[in-house]
C-alpha cells in the first residue's frame, strides 16, 4: 500500500495523525455529551478504544484480506506466531490500558513527561540488540527532547505537587512496552506480511482488552456498545486515525533506521500540542513556549545527525563507485582489450 513512499515520510505522517488523535477524540467525546443516553456518555474511553479498534480490524482486514491465505499463514513459524501474540498483548492491550490507568491516576502532563523515556530507550535498545551505530548527536538530541518535555510539564503552575506515584510508574511501563514492542517487531517479525501482522495484533489486542475491562469494571461497562451514534463516529475514528496511522507506522518502522523512528517519536508531543492549537484552539502557555523551544532544539540536533549520516553514506557510495571504475580499468589494461 505504501510501497514507493519513503519510510521516514510514513513515520512523520503517522506521528501527525496520532498527534491529532487526542484532539479528535476530544471533539467526539464532546459530541457524546450532547447526545447522552439515560445520563451516560456512550463514547466513553473504554467504548472508544474497543469500538475504534474493532472498526480498525474490519478495515484492516478489508485492505489486507488477500494476504490472509492458507499459504502465508502456514509459512509463519511457531516463533513468529508466538511473538505476534505477545506483541498483540503488549502494544495493543497492555500499553493502552496502562496509559488509561495512568491518566486516571495522575495529571496528563505527568503522563506525557514520563512517556518520553521511550525515544532514548529505543536508541539504547537498537544499539544493544541490533548493534546500530548511534551518533552522539542523535543521543544528545533525544535527551534534549526529553528535557524540553520535562520543562513543559514542570513549568506548569499546577505541577508543584509533581511526585512520582502509581500513575507515573504506569506511564513509564507503557513507554517501555512500546519501545520493546518496536524492537521485538523488527527482530522477530520482519518477514511476517504486514496485513497479517496488523490485523492479528489489533484483533487479539481488542479481544483481550474487552476481557480485561469487563473483569475490572463489569460487563455492564460496555452496555452502550450497541449505540448507532457510537459506531458512526468510530467508523470515522477507527478507519481514518487508527488504520491509516497504524499502517503508516508499521510500514515506516520496517523501512527506516532506528534513529529515524526515535526522531519521529520525539516529535509526538509537539504534534499533539500543534493539533490541540489548530483543531481545538487551545492557547499555548509560557511553559509550552519554553519547553517547546528546547524540544525543537533537540529535534533539530537529531535532524542534523541524520543529515550527517546521509552525507557519509553518499560519500561511501561515491567512493565505492570510483573503486569499481578503477578496478575495471586495471582489468582492461591487463587484458589489453580496448573494445570495438
Amino acid at each position: 500500500m505504501f510501497g514507493r513512499i519513503p519510510g521516514a515520510a510514513l513515520l512523520w505522517y503517522s506521528i501527525i495523525v496520532f498527534g491529532a488523535a487526542s484532539s479528535i477524540v476530544h471533539i467526539i467525546a464532546d459530541l457524546g455529551t450532547q447526545h447522552m443516553v439515560d445520563g451516560r456518555n456512550v463514547i466513553s474511553f473504554c467504548n472508544l478504544l474497543f469500538a475504534g479498534n474493532a472498526c480498525a480490524v474490519i478495515v484492516l482486514f478489508g485492505v489486507h484480506h488477500k494476504q490472509w491465505t492458507r499459504k502465508n499463514l502456514h509459512n509463519l513459524s511457531k516463533i513468529e506466531w508466538l511473538f505476534l501474540f505477545i506483541l498483540a498483548l503488549l502494544a495493543n492491550c497492555l500499553a493502552p490500558w496502562l496509559f488509561f490507568v495512568a491518566i486516571e491516576s495522575t495529571m496528563v502532563t505527568n503522563v506525557v513527561l514520563i512517556s518520553q523515556i521511550e525515544p532514548p530507550l529505543l536508541l539504547f535498545l537498537a544499539w544493544l540488540v541490533f548493534k546500530d551505530s548511534v551518533s552522539k548527536w542523535s543521543f544528545i538530541g533525544s535527551i534534549i527532547c526529553l528535557v524540553g518535555v520535562a520543562l513543559i510539564a514542570l513549568l506548569q503552575p499546577q505541577t508543584e505537587s509533581f511526585i512520582i506515584g502509581r500513575g507515573e510508574i504506569y506511564a513509564g511501563l507503557a513507554a517501555i512496552i512500546y519501545a520493546a514492542s518496536t524492537v521485538l517487531a523488527k527482530l522477530y517479525l520482519k518477514n511476517v506480511p504486514l496485513g497479517i501482522f496488523s490485523v492479528f495484533r489489533s484483533a487479539v489486542g481488542t479481544i483481550v482488552f474487552f476481557i480485561i475491562a469487563s473483569y475490572l469494571f463489569g460487563i455492564e461497562h460496555f452496555s452502550d456498545l450497541g449505540s448507532t451514534f457510537l459506531w458512526k463516529w468510530m467508523l470515522v475514528y477507527g478507519g481514518i486515525i487508527i488504520v491509516t496511522g497504524q499502517l503508516a507506522w508499521d510500514s515506516g518502522v520496517r523501512k527506516s533506521q532506528s534513529t529515524d523512528v526515535s526522531l519521529a517519536t520525539s516529535f509526538a508531543p509537539v504534534a499533539g500540542v500543534l493539533a490541540a492549537y489548530l483543531i481545538l484552539g487551545e492557547q499555548l502557555s509560557r511553559a509550552h513556549y519554553i519547553g517547546g523551544a528546547v524540544l525543537l532544539g533537540g529535534i533539530a540536533m537529531c535532524l542534523y545527525a541524520t543529515y550527517q549520516k546521509l552525507r557519509e553514506e553518499k560519500k561511501q557510495q561515491e567512493r565505492m563507485s570510483k573503486e569499481d571504475a578503477v578496478s575495471c580499468l586495471e582489468a582492461e589494461c591487463r587484458t589489453g582489450f580496448k573494445g570495438v
